[in-house]
């Protein structure tokens, strides 16, 4: 055994909790919202859960730092587009912080849409109402009712893991 004694006692570093994390595949989806001023605001996230089947409800967390956080906030609605498995890119340029992604990007937003749908992205959207949401240490865990669903069929979702993008596997 490697650890010492204080290692142990002092707990997991953040680099630990990352590589821990890293190691556990997960589909990768881009949060999207509309700000005060209509502008469309988003960021790849990978920490989305089902939370209830009735209502039907997920979660998704959230650095609190996040202009996306903010606008999710402040419009009390938001869209995850689970991104398919050809999309690694968009996921790689909202997780960027390019202030010009949606410019790189095809979007749609309908009357009822909850943010913006990456049309050439997504292979299913959930348009949700913010129910709440709950500070946990720096991000912020909203949960979100889905209110409505568009799927996308014949794509395969996009997964995450060990620090690289890869298809769902043949099976």
């Amino acid at each position: 055994m490697t650890d010492s004694l204080a290692e142990r006692a002092a707990g997991p570093t953040s680099t630990d909790f990352r590589g821990l994390m890293a190691d556990f595949p997960t589909g990768v989806a881009v949060l999207t919202a509309f700000g005060p001023d209509g502008r469309p605001h988003g960021m790849t996230c990978s920490s989305v859960c089902s939370v209830t089947l009735a209502p039907p409800t997920l979660l998704v967390c959230v650095w609190s730092g996040s202009p996306t956080l903010a606008a999710i906030v402040a419009g009390s609605r938001f869209a995850v587009n689970l991104l398919h498995e050809d999309a690694s890119a968009t996921a790689r340029l909202f997780a960027s912080g390019d202030p010009e992604r949606f410019s790189r990007v095809r979007w749609a937003a309908g009357p009822d849409a909850a943010g913006p749908y990456l049309a050439d992205d997504a292979l299913a959207v959930a348009h949700c109402a913010v129910a709440r949401t709950e500070p946990v240490g720096d991000h912020v865990v909203v949960f979100g009712e889905v209110r409505q669903i568009v799927r996308e069929p014949g794509r395969e979702p996009l997964l995450y893991g060990q620090r690289r993008f890869a298809a769902w596997p043949a099976g």
